[in-house]
């Protein structure tokens, strides 16, 4: 018997503990073609929250009642499936819980980059491919230009501002307090501004953008929304392209976002592009090879808060929605 959590009730705005279940779990034998996990790290991530409503998306709602999915790497324990044995580390989709039996081709071999595990379910997992792609693919961001980046202190932010300093472009980074706008700097930022800090974002990007002396800003990736989303509009150059991932802010309130600025996007003809990590996944390969290099030249840094045991799970959720973290938000079993 194993054990997982489940959704009890639908959140109504800010999701509570008492909207969350541990369940058992039973485990049958094994069928040829399949493998069981002993889960060793638990992601998770804010896309999260919008698979707790009944509604349609790119992604199915989490069923009531039935475990709940999200990023893991685990340990082989047993196999009947060609290519995968005891001993074999992998990642999957079937987090959430303590043990997963899973098809094979819902399990991923971890590459051989040489790094901690969970680093696969952060900077070099869906989080690190979202902003590589984001970046460099979404919004076309290329040597010289200025990126904003908007929760540049979280698991996907902080992942932006590595790699566009990489790639030779000059970084404005957002994040809540003191002590994470230090991480940012720290991770090579040219500018931060701390929208905790009384002023409003649009002033305060107005003046590290004026400090920098860029003139406004190329590119903007968005994990917010909201007056992150308005001041960007208000502070961009002509063809600016902004690359939409999240929108935190309003996954609670469930809110329409105010933009004051939108109709910048008119005269300076900015590109407003959504997207999904999904929409590359079947250009992992250059990820990793690209990735890989920045890691051995050390050009990177991995940002990780860890809570400790499977009965953590839903504190360590609730905490991306207080600024609980910084950089990747683990659970470690």
């Amino acid at each position: 018997m194993s054990r997982a959590w489940s959704l009890k009730t639908r959140p109504q705005g800010m999701p509570k503990h008492t909207d969350f279940e541990m369940i058992d779990v039973s485990q049958s034998e094994l069928a040829d073609g399949e493998v069981r996990i002993a889960n060793r790290w638990l992601s998770v991530d804010p896309y999260m929250r919008g698979r707790m409503n009944d509604v349609k998306s790119y992604t199915p709602p989490f069923e009531l009642g039935k475990p709940m999915q999200g990023g893991a790497i685990g340990e082989v324990v047993e196999s009947r499936a060609e290519g995968l044995k005891a001993g074999d580390l992998v990642q999957h989709m079937a987090g959430w819980r303590d043990e997963a039996t899973l098809p094979a081709n819902q399990v991923q071999k971890l590459p051989d980059l040489a790094v901690d595990p969970q680093a696969f379910l952060g900077q070099l997992g869906m989080p690190g491919m979202t902003a590589y792609f984001g970046l460099l693919e979404v919004a076309a961001a290329k040597s010289g230009d200025t990126v904003f980046v908007s929760a540049a202190a979280g698991a996907v932010g902080s992942t932006v501002v590595q790699v566009a300093k990489a790639k030779g472009m000059t970084v404005i980074g957002s994040a809540g307090g003191a002590d994470k706008c230090a991480c940012v700097k720290s991770l090579g930022a040219d500018a931060v501004i701390d929208y905790k800090s009384g002023t409003p974002v649009v002033k305060a990007l107005g003046e590290a953008v004026a400090a920098l002396g860029s003139g406004g800003i190329d590119v903007y990736f968005d994990n917010v929304g909201g007056e992150h989303l308005d001041a960007a509009l208000a502070h961009a150059k002509l063809h600016a392209r902004f690359a939409i991932c999240g929108m935190i802010d309003v996954y609670n309130s469930g809110a329409a976002t105010e933009l004051r600025y939108l109709a910048r996007l008119i005269g300076n003809r900015i590109q407003i592009r959504g997207f999904i990590v999904s929409d590359f996944m079947d250009r992992a390969a250059e990820f990793y090879t690209d990735m890989g290099a920045l890691l051995k030249a050390g050009t990177l840094q991995r940002q990780e808060t860890v809570h400790d045991g499977l009965d953590a799970m839903p504190d360590a959720f609730l905490g991306l929605f207080s600024g609980g973290n910084t950089g990747k938000m683990l659970v470690k079993l």
